[in-house]
């Protein structure tokens, strides 16, 4: 669907934005639409008078997208939070923010923020948070938190059960009213970013501001999320903010794009003119997105122990119990896998969301729930992982060590980064002298300076976090390091950044590792072997580049294509 930017709207020429302000902006041409917002010179200060934004202007309208994209840490999110009033009080905001029928918008006055920008907040301007998981409330069922946002709105008690479910099919969820009963933990992730779509909508936004909807999400989720959010807009009529950091994932999903960084604004226009003659070497830096390629490394099958086999691997969840409290229902959440990985070499692992991937990677580390029914071999370095004993496997987690998603919430916030990245090394035993020269050289290897052993995670950035991480897995000397989305929550610079420094630790040490991505981008940069999944089942498997370049199964040729969209 294409939509034209500013096209004539009956509904948008009934109503008159502040005349003054209007005029006194500049505004391409003529045009029959009113803006529904308008943000003139937008600047954010904090308390040292370090600029986190810095004279950000645009128009936006009715049925328009207008994409704001940067780094992390370039403003594009705080830009978008000022609009509702959500900035700390510590900063200062300068500038003029007018929106249709409010007029200006005072943002820099405290005592103003309780009485207008309640009236504002969720009914004229929706928000879609990037992380599902901790913007939607664990301790309560999708059909509470719908409800709290169509009582917000004012539809009767007595309609909530009938507009929930038909919210939920707007934003194409299947069984909806089963889905209701459900809490956010029983959802994939693609379905926990439907509710909060669908939160949104329920109070009828005119704009909606979409911060990074699909940085948690594989590739075909992408893809069906803003296509979703796209359908939406133009039925509904409303405008959107796109914040992302992927400038190509963007460019299908809207009419204009602001480039941002460290606060600036970089270049900003039409998306077709931007795309097609980039003025900005950065623009330039965000479109390439090279991530290089793999490690060429010659195959030692039958030359050596492998780093990992795994055979007939399953995971199955109780989802019914019996009258007496035993299990009556099993969910299979991986089916009869098999997989081997040599030394020194990568396995990449993907699909879609809800595929098994982090399960597998969980059972290959014996962190599952005791609830889980695990079966099958996992040898590690000659040694059955799942047939241990628990003191055993104490002894032997150092030989395989995992590096999670979100660095800032598996890393302590009140330890250091020595006494983080120490802490496997302490349960093992090792002295003191010993323990800090192993940090030290292990900081080294992941490139950072040796005086942040004395940082805390906070005065990191989310690249220096993910570093951190990485160098607590390296710290204990494992045979086969587990990376569950390392570069999910990063900007692509650094997404680069850190797939460059994996690539050289590989060479380095021969170590393995198990990748888990949606992003193929990375995986196929990284990996030497490549395993696609889908419902818990291995559909495809192989060298990495056949896999790519030839791919079989239907499934596999479809996430491979939308890679590439």
């Amino acid at each position: 669907m294409h939509l034209t930017q500013g096209a004539p709207n009956m509904n948008s020429m009934n109503h008159k934005t502040t005349a003054t302000v209007h005029n006194d902006l500049h505004n391409d041409g003529p045009s029959i639409n009113e803006p529904v917002l308008i943000v003139d010179k937008l600047s954010i200060h904090t308390r040292s008078n370090v600029a986190l934004v810095d004279n950000l202007s645009y128009e936006l309208y009715q049925g328009q997208t207008l994409a704001i994209v940067g780094e992390s840490g370039s403003g594009k999110s705080i830009a978008s939070l000022a609009l509702l009033g959500l900035l700390p009080n510590g900063l200062s905001i300068g500038g003029n923010i007018v929106l249709k029928d409010i007029g200006k918008l005072a943002i820099d006055n405290v005592d103003n923020k309780n009485s207008v920008l309640k009236a504002i907040r969720g009914q004229r301007i929706g928000m879609i948070f990037q992380e599902p998981m901790t913007a939607l409330n664990p301790l309560h069922t999708v059909a509470k938190q719908l409800a709290e946002s169509l009582r917000l709105s004012g539809v009767p008690k007595a309609r909530w059960h009938k507009q929930s479910i038909a919210l939920l099919n707007d934003v194409n969820i299947t069984d909806s009213a089963d889905k209701l009963n459900r809490y956010p933990h029983e959802l994939s992730g693609g379905q926990r970013q439907r509710v909060m779509i669908a939160m949104a909508l329920a109070q009828q936004p005119d704009i909606l501001i979409a911060d990074e909807p699909t940085t948690a999400l594989d590739v075909t989720l992408q893809h069906e999320i803003l296509a979703l959010l796209n359908d939406l807009k133009a039925e509904r009529n409303m405008a959107m903010i796109l914040i992302s950091h992927d400038l190509n994932l963007v460019r299908r999903y809207s009419e204009n794009i602001i480039v941002m960084r460290q606060g600036q604004t970089v270049e900003q226009g039409k998306t077709a003119d931007i795309f097609a003659q980039p003025k900005a070497d950065y623009t330039r830096t965000l479109m390439q997105q090279d991530f290089g390629q793999a490690l060429v490394i010659a195959d030692k099958t039958g030359r050596q122990t492998p780093a990992l086999t795994v055979n007939h691997l399953q995971v199955q969840f109780p989802i019914e119990k019996s009258l007496f409290g035993g299990t009556k229902r099993w969910f299979e959440a991986v089916k009869d896998t098999d997989m081997s990985l040599q030394s020194g070499q990568a396995l990449g692992i993907v699909g879609e969301s809800g595929s098994g991937k982090t399960t597998i990677a969980l059972a290959l580390t014996k962190l599952l729930t005791n609830q889980a029914k695990v079966s099958g071999e996992v040898i590690v370095n000659g040694e059955d992982l799942l047939a241990l004993s628990k003191q055993e496997l104490r002894k032997f987690r150092s030989q395989i060590q995992m590096v999670f998603q979100d660095p800032f919430a598996s890393i302590n916030p009140r330890m250091t980064v020595m006494q983080i990245i120490e802490e496997g090394l302490l349960v093992q035993g090792v002295d003191k002298v010993a323990r800090q020269q192993a940090v030290l050289d292990s900081l080294e290897t992941v490139h950072l300076p040796s005086d942040f052993a004395h940082r805390y995670p906070h005065e990191l950035s989310g690249g220096q976090r993910q570093r951190v991480a990485l160098a607590r897995a390296l710290v204990m000397q494992p045979k086969l390091i587990i990376l569950d989305e390392p570069t999910s929550a990063l900007d692509s610079t650094t997404q680069i950044t850190v797939v460059n420094l994996l690539r050289e630790i590989q060479q380095k040490t021969h170590i393995s590792y198990i990748f888990i991505s949606h992003d193929l981008k990375v995986v196929r940069a990284l990996c030497q072997y490549l395993m696609v999944l889908k419902e818990g089942v291995c559909i495809e498997s192989g060298a990495t580049e056949k896999v790519f370049n030839h791919p079989e199964h239907p499934y596999a040729k479809r996430l491979l294509q939308a890679s590439i969209l």
